[in-house]
This record gives C-alpha cells, sequence and structure tokens, in this order.
C-alpha cells in the first residue's frame, strides 16, 4: 500500500471523529469480540464494547521514568521475573514532571545485570524466560525533555521510533504501552504517525495500542486522549503534581498508609520485615529491589494485568483483574470518554469500584479494592518466582495447574446458559505440580463487565418503559435504609468443593471466578475466569 508522506492538516476539533473510517474499524473489532460484547450504537461506544480475542503472552512496550523515585526499579524487578509471561518489546528510559531533563537507561542496564545472573535459575522453574542480552537489545531513551515541549517535527527519538515499528509488526495481538512515567514518547510516536500516513493509516496504527497511564506524569496524556480520540486509554486523569494520586486505583497495589485510601486492605504482605524477607533477600535482583520514599511499585498495576494467573483481565478493562478494574465514561474535563474511574453506584447502574470484605470484616467499596483484594496472592505470586531466582525447582512452589470442564489453561471458558438451569462446573482434574494439596474457592464475581456499553449486565433502567422515575436527574429516591439492591445473577453450591453448580437467576452476562490455593509455601493461587451469557 503506498503512503502519504506529505503532513496531514490538523483536524478542525480534536473531538470530531472521522465517521467512515470508525465504521470500518468498529466493525472489525466486533467480528473480532466474543458473542456476549455488543455496542449500543456510537462508533465510540462500539469501541468501549470490544472484548479483545485472548492471548496467551500480551506484547508490552514500557515507558519508565526509572530513577525518578524508588518505585520504578522496583517493578521492573518484578516485571522480570514474569518476563516469559509477556514479550517485553521495550524499555524506554523517559522523563516526566519528576524528572524533566534526564532520561536514566543506564539504571535499566543495571538491573538486566543483576537478572543475567538469576535467568538460568529461573529457567529451572519455568521456560520462556529471555536472556539479558535479548531484553538489553529493546532497552532504549524517550523524549529528553519535559512533555508536550519535547513532542514535534524534527523532535523525534529512539524511543518513538520503537514504538512504531513494535506497532506495524505483523502480529495480530495489540501491543501495550504503560505508561509509569510521562507520556511524551508516546505523543512524539502518534504524533510522526498522523504526519506522515493517511488517516486510514492512522486509525490502524492506533487500533492495535492498549495504553495504561499511571495517572498523568505530564500533560502528553491529556493531549494524546484528546487528539486520538478512539484510543484505547486506561487512567484517572489528574494533575502533574501528585496532589490528586491518591484517588487512583493504582494506588490499591500498597498505598493503603501512605496515601490513607485503602480501609481494610492488609499491608503485611508489604511490610518492611516481609518483602525484606520474601524479595530484598533473594539473590542479586532481590537485591536491586529498593525501600520506597512513597509506596512500593505504584507503576506495577500498568502491567499486572498482563500476567494475572487466569483472571484474563486484559481482555476487558471491565472484567476486573491484579491490575484493577475499569469502565467506560467520559471524565471530568475530558473531551472524549476512555477507561476510566468513577460512575454512578446506584443498584443497576456502572461504577468502577468494587465491594470487597476488608481485614476487619466489614465489606468497603472503592477503586483501589479493585487492587488490593488480590493483594495477598500477587505478592506470595511475586515471592515464590523471586525464589525461583536462587533456588532448585524441589525447594521452591509452584502454581497450580487448573482444568474445568476438561480444559486446561488460562483462556476464560465461554458458556451459554438459561435462568433456572443449572450449570455444572467440574475442576476435579486441577493438579499441583509440586503435589500440595489444593483449596478451591468459586465465586461471582458480581461488578465484572460492567461498564461496557450495550452490555447484557449493564441494567440501567430502574423503572418500567415509559415511566419517569421519582426525583432529581431520574434517579429514583432511596428508600431509608438504602436503594433497592438487584437480584442476585447466579448462585453457587458447592462453592468450597472442586466441583460447583451455578444456577442463573437473572438473565445477562455474569463471572465467576475460580481460584484455587495450594498450601505451599508461599501458598499460591491460580484462576479462572467463567463467563456465562445467560438468556432468559
Amino acid at each position: 500500500m503506498s503512503r502519504d508522506r506529505t503532513v496531514q492538516p490538523r483536524r478542525l476539533a480534536s473531538s470530531v471523529i472521522r465517521a467512515g473510517a470508525l465504521a470500518t474499524l468498529a466493525c472489525a473489532l466486533a467480528a473480532a469480540a466474543p458473542v456476549h460484547a455488543q455496542g449500543s450504537g456510537s462508533p465510540l461506544d462500539s469501541l468501549a464494547a470490544r472484548i479483545d480475542p485472548y492471548v496467551a503472552k500480551a506484547r508490552l512496550l514500557v515507558l519508565t521514568d526509572i530513577a525518578n523515585e524508588p518505585d520504578d526499579q522496583m517493578s521492573l524487578v518484578r516485571l522480570l521475573v514474569y518476563s516469559n509471561r509477556v514479550d517485553i518489546e521495550g524499555l524506554v528510559a523517559t522523563t516526566s514532571t519528576w524528572m524533566r531533563r534526564a532520561v536514566r537507561p543506564d539504571v535499566i542496564r543495571t538491573v538486566l545485570d543483576a537478572y543475567e545472573q538469576v535467568q538460568p535459575n529461573l529457567l529451572k522453574h519455568e521456560k520462556g524466560f529471555p536472556t539479558a542480552a535479548e531484553l538489553r537489545a529493546v532497552v532504549t531513551t524517550g523524549q529528553p525533555g519535559y512533555g508536550m515541549e519535547a513532542v514535534g517535527e524534527g523532535k523525534t527519538s529512539p524511543g518513538a521510533e520503537l514504538i512504531i515499528r513494535a506497532a506495524d509488526r505483523n502480529d495480530p495481538r495489540p501491543l501495550w504501552v504503560t505508561a509509569w512515567g510521562g507520556a511524551n514518547t508516546l505523543a512524539q510516536a502518534l504524533t510522526q504517525v498522523r504526519a506522515t500516513r493517511t488517516p486510514a493509516e492512522v486509525d490502524q496504527f492506533v487500533a492495535k495500542l492498549r495504553v495504561y497511564a499511571i495517572s498523568d506524569q505530564d500533560d502528553a496524556g491529556r493531549w494524546i486522549r484528546r487528539e486520538f480520540p478512539t484510543l484505547h486509554y486506561i487512567n484517572i486523569p489528574s494533575t502533574q503534581d501528585g496532589a490528586e494520586y491518591y484517588l487512583a486505583t493504582w494506588t490499591g497495589i500498597s498505598g493503603d498508609r501512605f496515601y490513607r485510601n485503602a480501609p481494610g486492605a492488609d499491608f503485611t504482605t508489604f511490610s518492611d520485615a516481609w518483602v525484606d524477607a520474601n524479595i530484598r533477600k533473594k539473590g542479586p535482583l532481590g537485591a536491586h529491589y529498593p525501600r520506597p520514599c512513597c509506596i512500593h511499585e505504584g507503576d506495577t498495576p500498568a502491567f499486572l494485568g498482563l500476567i494475572d494467573g487466569g483472571l484474563a483481565s486484559a481482555m476487558s478493562p471491565t472484567f476486573g483483574g491484579w491490575g484493577g478494574r475499569y469502565v467506560w465514561r467520559r471524565f471530568t474535563g475530558e473531551t472524549r470518554p476512555h477507561w476510566t474511574q468513577g460512575g454512578d453506584s446506584y443498584p443497576g447502574n456502572d461504577a468502577s469500584r468494587d465491594a470487597v470484605v476488608g481485614t476487619d470484616g466489614k465489606t468497603y467499596v472503592s477503586d483501589q479494592a479493585t487492587i488490593w483484594r488480590w493483594r495477598e496472592d500477587f505478592q506470595h505470586d511475586f515471592a515464590a518466582r523471586m525464589a525461583w531466582t536462587v533456588e532448585p525447582y524441589e525447594k521452591a512452589n509452584h502454581n497450580p495447574v487448573v482444568i474445568v470442564n476438561g480444559r486446561a489453561g488460562d483462556e476464560p471458558l465461554q458458556l451459554s446458559a438459561k435462568v433456572g438451569v443449572p450449570v455444572m462446573l467440574d475442576a476435579s482434574g486441577t493438579k499441583d505440580p509440586d503435589g500440595n494439596a489444593l483449596r478451591y474457592d468459586w465465586f461471582f464475581y458480581q461488578e465484572a463487565g460492567r461498564g461496557i456499553p450495550g452490555h447484557p449486565v449493564a441494567i440501567r433502567r430502574l423503572a418500567p418503559a415509559g415511566a419517569a422515575p421519582p426525583g432529581a436527574g431520574n434517579i429514583p429516591s432511596a428508600p431509608v435504609d438504602g436503594p433497592p439492591q438487584p437480584p442476585p445473577r447466579v448462585t453457587i453450591e458447592g462453592a468450597t468443593s472442586a466441583r460447583a453448580t451455578v444456577t442463573p437467576r437473572v438473565a445477562g452476562v455474569s463471572h465467576v471466578i475460580l481460584a484455587v490455593r495450594d498450601n505451599g509455601a508461599p501458598t499460591l493461587t491460580s484462576y479462572r475466569r467463567i463467563i456465562l451469557t445467560i438468556a432468559p
């Protein structure tokens, strides 16, 4: 295909979308999505309704302001012990509001030197860990200055070129670009593509990208969201001074004490004693896991959902997993909707918060809970992999291998069901590679899947057709004891045994999660998501 190399004229209005190109794109995306993803008519809603096909290994490109503070280096250590679970296609040193005039690829390379010492031992536990040389080959630098002032014609960087090459690669999988710092290197890549390609080619390029940004750490994120309204973008918009970080979902990784925003969360596995024993004292790589200045691993949620052991949350931000759960809405001050937080939480409407029982037995509802609900599991998993860096196979613990209805692997089971007709789920074939005893927990993830426009689970109407509910804004007035709760969509019998019976009660889509835990040291958990499309 020939490419128009002339500079494309600037859009008259950044919020105006080319309807023809989007219609073509939406049709292509709908063809690849599971049957239960339904759009509501608008091109943007069609994009929001997309559920990506499951992939066993995601493609990942990291933008990191490493050396700005310790948490990026912490996150890099964790990422490296999972480097066989993702295809790392770029480790790009960038700037941010906290480090405006420097990029530090040397720090990335120093951590890779430590990884090189332990990679042979990691291969004793699982295959597929890349060599340090392979990872060094994708280390580079992004824009050398701050934000959009460092973006424009003639300001390309090796990092921007790397993003373009990766997205152009002939690979059907999306390319995840995770912004641990500023996003201006991605802005430069998009600027170059828009200046040198046809509108249809730009749309094709944008459709390959999935962005998860840790708030806004320069002014590029807001520009990107405005200028490329169809880009799959996950974040909570924020000021660039950190004043709004406490609101963000990603702080659920470990921000309980620093931000004081996660009552009910258990901080045990981020205490100094636990981290020292299980992470820092585990060989050469553990020695490169620094102490925090603020919170541990604030950037880790950007990639944690790509390796969440059977939760498969990378398929849709609404599914929920180790990296949190998000909904599609237009955040205050934004020109377009994107994957973010908030939403009214009255029954039947969509909100990004999860209701989770805390350590004190009380139920807490928050965005941060969408991450801290999994904390013991993902911390134990990290601890086990750090042990893999120094221990032989027989002295370490390994994850259970979950098999449901005869099917192994991490891909969700998508089943058709009918209201009132029981569905049998059998995980009795599940195995533990170390011969450990197993515990089973089947649970209905009531919030999963909400926030997808047109998704059957998002029942927004609270009054009969044609009737205007009482109360301002057509929201029904709540009784004294709170708004009426919708009936449970499924009930589960045998929730703690290998075989469970799920009975659908309400039509729509319901997500049931199986968590299988062993009794090794540390205890390890593997999951399986079952997605039920329930007919009346």
